[in-house]
C-alpha cells in the first residue's frame, strides 16, 4: 500500500484543524493504545478474535498450487483449507470454474432472487481520524445532521420509490448522533420500511438491545482491516482506534437481540487476501457459536473521497474482487453477500448472476440528498458524501436490469407476525 495515498493536504484544513492534526500526529501513539479499551467500552468474554487472527496470521497465500485449487472447486463442501486455496493467486486462472460452482451454490440456496435496499445517511459528523474516509474529523466538508422532520421527509421519498428495506448510517460521533437519536430514527423508519438496518459506531450490548427495541433488525460493522498493526496506522484518533472493541461489535449486537449482523473489510487497505480470509472466518466462528443469527458479508473496495481523489484500492481489481466473492460463496453457502454502489453497474449486473444476493439501489451517500436525487432539485442544505459511488442507477432502473438478467428482485424477505 502506498502511504502517500492517504496524506491529507494542508490546504484542505483550516488553521485550527491543521494545528490539531500536527499535534495529533506527533503524540497519538503515546496517548492511546489501540488494543486497550477506553472507559465505558464493554468487554465481553469471547475467543472469536483470537481464533480469527491466529488463522489469518498463519496464512501464506503463495503455498497453494493449481492442484489445491482444482480439488477445492471439486469438493462438495468447502473446507477452510479449500477456502484458503481459493483466495490464493493460484486460483486466478480458474476463476471461470469457481464462478460456475459459486453460481450453483447461490442457485441452490437463494434461487434466482436478488434483494434490494437503499442506504440513508442521517448525519456525517465524526470524531474519528481515519485517513481514508471522507467523513473523518479533519476533512473540510459540509457537515449536517437530519432533524426528525428531515428524516421523515427523506424516508417518505425513499418509501414512495418502492424500497422496503433501509440501512441507516451515521458518522461515528456519539455526541452528535447519540444512541437515543439513532433510536428515534429507527422508530421513524419502522413506519415506512419492513426491514431496518444500522451501520453506526459500535456500542455496548445494552445499547444494541435498545436500538433493536426501537425497530432495528440488523447491524453491519466494517472492521476495515483485520491487521491490527495496519489498523493502528490508519486510525489515528477517536473511539474507532480501539481495535478489539470494534472487532467484537457484531457479537455484542447478537447478545443485544439483533436478528442479523453484517461484516466487511474495506478491500485495499491492506493485504486483501488476508482481510477476506479474516472476514469470512469472523462469520464462520460466530456462526458456530450463534447458529440462529442471519449473517451477511459486504465486499467494498476503497473509493475516492472529497479532498483526496487518489484514494483507490491497491491490487484489488475486478478480477480479484470476483475471486473473493466466489470464494466466499463456496465457503459460506448460506450467507448473504452484498455488493454496494462502490462498484459500477456492469460489475454488479454480472456478479448478481453468480454469487451476490443483495445490492443497493437509488443510492446517495450525502446527508438529506434524496429529494435532490429523486426530483432533480438543487438544494444547498445538504451534507457532503462519504465517498464517490460508481453506480447511480435508480431503483426502477436496477429492478428492470435485474429482471432482464433473469433474476427476481425482492424488496422484502421478512414479515413480522
Amino acid at each position: 500500500m502506498n502511504e502517500n495515498l492517504f496524506i491529507i493536504k494542508s490546504s484542505d484544513l483550516n488553521k485550527t484543524a491543521l494545528e490539531q492534526k500536527n499535534k495529533l500526529e506527533t503524540d497519538i501513539h503515546s496517548r492511546i493504545n489501540h488494543m486497550e479499551y477506553l472507559d465505558g467500552m464493554e468487554k465481553i468474554q469471547s475467543n472469536i478474535k483470537d481464533n480469527v487472527l491466529r488463522q489469518m496470521q498463519g496464512y501464506d497465500c503463495n503455498e497453494y498450487k493449481a492442484s489445491d485449487v482444482l480439488n477445492a472447486i471439486k469438493h462438495e463442501d468447502c473446507s477452510l483449507k479449500d477456502f484458503m486455496a481459493l483466495l490464493s493467486p493460484a486460483a486466478l486462472p480458474y476463476l471461470e470454474q469457481m464462478a460456475n460452482r459459486a453460481k450453483e451454490k447461490t442457485s441452490k440456496h437463494f434461487g434466482n432472487t436478488i434483494y434490494l435496499f437503499t442506504p440513508l445517511y442521517i448525519a456525517n459528523y465524526c470524531e474519528n481520524y481515519c485517513i481514508y474516509c471522507g467523513f473523518h474529523c479533519y476533512n473540510k466538508i459540509a457537515r449536517k445532521k437530519l432533524s426528525p422532520e428531515e428524516m421523515e421527509k427523506e424516508m417518505t421519498i425513499i418509501s414512495a420509490s418502492g424500497i422496503e428495506e433501509i440501512l441507516l448510517l451515521t458518522g461515528e460521533s456519539e455526541s452528535m448522533s447519540s444512541v437515543e437519536y439513532i433510536g428515534e430514527a429507527c422508530k421513524l423508519a419502522r413506519k415506512y420500511f419492513k426491514n431496518v438496518g444500522l451501520e453506526i459506531y459500535p456500542v455496548n450490548t445494552k445499547d444494541y438491545k435498545y436500538l433493536h427495541e426501537c425497530g432495528a433488525d440488523y447491524v453491519t460493522v466494517f472492521q476495515e482491516t483485520y491487521n491490527s498493526n495496519r489498523y493502528e496506522a490508519l486510525h489515528l484518533s477517536g473511539h474507532k482506534r480501539i481495535y478489539p472493541y470494534r472487532f467484537d461489535a457484531q457479537e455484542r449486537a447478537i447478545l443485544g437481540g439483533m436478528r442479523g449482523v453484517g461484516f466487511s473489510a474495506l478491500l485495499g487497505l491492506d493485504d486483501f487476501r488476508k482481510d477476506a480470509l479474516a472476514s469470512a472466518l469472523h462469520i464462520y466462528y460466530l456462526q458456530q457459536k450463534y447458529p440462529h443469527v442471519e449473517y451477511s458479508l459486504s465486499c467494498p473496495r476503497l473509493r475516492p473521497i472529497i479532498n483526496n481523489n487518489k484514494i483507490n484500492p491497491q491490487n484489488v481489481h475486478e478480477k480479484q474482487l470476483c475471486q473473493i466473492i466466489c470464494a466466499y460463496r463456496l465457503f459460506l453457502p448460506y450467507v448473504g453477500i452484498t455488493v454496494s454502489s462502490r462498484e459500477d453497474a456492469q460489475f454488479r449486473n454480472g456478479i448478481t448472476k453468480i454469487a451476490a444476493t443483495k445490492i443497493s439501489a437509488g443510492v446517495s451517500t450525502g446527508i438529506g440528498d434524496h429529494e435532490n436525487k429523486y426530483y432533480g432539485k438543487d438544494e444547498t442544505d445538504t451534507g457532503d458524501e462519504q465517498f464517490e459511488i460508481a453506480d447511480a442507477r435508480s431503483l426502477r432502473q436496477i429492478y428492470c436490469d435485474m429482471k432482464q438478467n433473469g433474476l427476481q428482485p425482492v424488496l422484502n424477505d421478512y414479515i413480522y407476525v
